[in-house]
């Protein structure tokens, strides 16, 4: 097993990459670490690591490659073990990955074993799996047509691949500066056709340091350069898949595409200033008219909408209620319109932007809108959520009562639950809406953070919708408050809306938080 290690000017963090290989144990019998040409001294560690051990070979590319694909590329070209695995010098490999991954290979012959990677945020530590539903259970996939899905795990690195599979193919990743170079390496090795093992348990630890000052190639959203990156590589994989005759697996990586990408880009369209926006809207709908109807079909129902609103008009619109239902979970903002036909559309405007598809979906599913309004004072702090009615759907199912979670994201930890009784509001002038009240302790909070508002809608059919509250943005709502605390004397909490538009909170307790959070205010101001 060869672990292939590449690294850019990390040298804070490439050491700690290259143990975690070595520390695989005896299944790992080199490490090539590849040094893009680092001048930050990153080579010189490496070099005096491999001084005392024998299984890393440390590899000094003389000018910058600009990507990822060339140096991987190298270690693949130098790779001596029967199969190779890839580490970036900012990530590590749990312990146990490579046995793991290797067992699976060898006992059921596969060409490729991959497993679950999990995203770790830093400092914060909390960790969210990548695509956990593919790596429930163990399985082998004959061939990656028999689960499409396959197609949405773009990653290279949680997996492990046969050297002379590679090589026989003649799979590689595309060299230079090549930004998702991941999609086309692995719509390669999909349209190759391998025997696939699946490993259900963590191989590769994918850390996200979206505070460092310099963002990874992937994460640097920022600019329009980004996002064209983003679709010149899935153009290209899903090219690769047609020429393959895999048209399946193309008709899923588009589908994918809707679903995942197109929704976390147009949920921050309202960060970008309008000539990003006005360029995004126009390459977006460009590529968008090479989908057919099949394509938008099998995307799930948000990112199909999003997708066809772009194709329907040439100028950004709509856009506070595109980042609403393109978050996950979806949120559709009123006010909600009807094509000539009666049937539900997304503006009288654009009756060919159908939501039909409200009329008969499950409820646990529906884009239900609940708005919040959060109101933190020394007589408590009061949480208010009102629902809307659904084109009838919300009427019919009955409305009972709500969950209300509050959730600390660094942990995802539960540390406050209540539940409310639901009640109508008697307005015949406006469509129905529904409306329930929680009193939550922001007192018990221990310490500085943000916290996530969680909301599980019941109904008397049986039904539930799990969901966010839109943040209501009236004057005077989203703005920092102090309020006395039992713990810490006093307490500054802010309510607040996230990029997707959903109602969450900041607190910082006692006077040491306080003078912490005055101090960064100043700084902004002085800046």
């Amino acid at each position: 097993m060869t672990v292939i290690v590449i690294g850019y000017d990390d040298a804070g963090h490439v050491t700690d990459a290259v143990r975690s290989a070595l520390g695989q144990g005896a299944a790992v019998t080199e490490v090539i670490a590849v040094d893009d040409c680092s001048t930050d001294g990153s080579g010189a560690l490496l070099d005096d690591l491999a001084a005392g051990e024998p299984r890393l070979r440390v590899v000094h590319r003389a000018t910058n490659s600009g990507g990822c694909g060339t140096p991987r590329n190298d270690g693949i070209a130098l790779a001596s073990s029967a199969y190779v695995m890839f580490l970036d010098s900012d990530d590590v490999l749990p312990p146990g990955a490579v046995d793991a991954l290797l067992g699976a290979a060898e006992k059921h012959d596969a060409a490729v074993a991959a497993g679950l990677c999990v995203r770790r945020e830093l400092p914060s530590g909390h960790e969210v799996p990548w695509h956990p539903e593919l790596y429930a259970r163990a399985a082998v996939v004959g061939h990656p047509a028999h689960r499409r899905r396959l197609v949405q795990d773009t990653l290279c690195v949680n997996k492990l691949y046969r050297t002379d599979f590679l090589r026989t193919h003649d799979i590689r990743f595309p060299d230079g500066r090549f930004v998702y170079e991941d999609f086309v390496f692995t719509a390669r090795v999909l349209a190759a056709g391998p025997r696939m093992a699946l490993v259900p348990a963590p191989v590769y630890v994918w850390h996200v340091r979206r505070g460092a000052e310099k963002l990874s190639l992937s994460l640097d959203r920022a600019g329009i350069d980004n996002w064209r990156a983003r679709i010149d590589a899935h153009r290209t994989a899903v090219d690769i898949l047609l020429d393959a005759s895999q048209k399946r697996l193309a008709r899923a990586a588009r589908a994918h595409f809707l679903d995942h990408s197109l929704r976390m880009y147009a949920r921050e369209l309202d960060l970008r200033g309008p000539e990003y926006r006005a360029e995004w809207w126009a390459v977006t709908r460009a590529y968008l008219a090479g989908f057919d109807a099949a394509d938008f079909e099998a995307a799930p129902a948000p990112g199909r909408v999003v997708g066809r609103l772009v194709r329907a008009v040439d100028a950004p619109r709509d856009l506070p209620r595109v980042k609403e239902f393109a978050a996950r979970p979806a949120r559709l903002l009123p006010p909600y319109a009807y094509a000539p036909d009666g049937t539900p559309a997304w503006s009288a405007e654009l009756p060919q932007v159908p939501l039909d598809h409200l009329l008969h979906r499950p409820m646990d599913v529906l884009p239900v809108a609940v708005d919040g309004e959060l109101r933190p004072s020394a007589r408590g702090t009061r949480l208010t959520l009102r629902m809307h009615e659904l084109y009838g759907r919300v009427a019919d199912a009955g409305p009972r009562s709500m969950d209300v979670e509050l959730v600390d994201r660094r942990s995802g930890t539960v540390v406050q639950r209540r539940t409310a009784a639901v009640t109508a509001l008697p307005d015949p002038s406006a469509p129905e809406q529904w409306e329930a009240t929680v009193l939550l302790d922001l007192s018990a909070l221990g310490r500085s953070g943000t916290w996530d508002i969680r909301l599980r809608l019941h109904f008397a059919d049986g039904s539930h919708r799990d969901t966010t509250a839109h943040a209501v943005r009236r004057p005077g709502l989203l703005r920092r408050v102090a309020v006395p605390s039992r713990r810490h004397l006093v307490l500054l909490a802010q309510p607040y809306a996230t990029h997707s538009g959903a109602l969450a909170l900041r607190t910082a307790p006692g006077l040491r938080g306080v003078v912490s959070v005055m101090r960064r205010r100043a700084a902004r101001l002085l800046h």
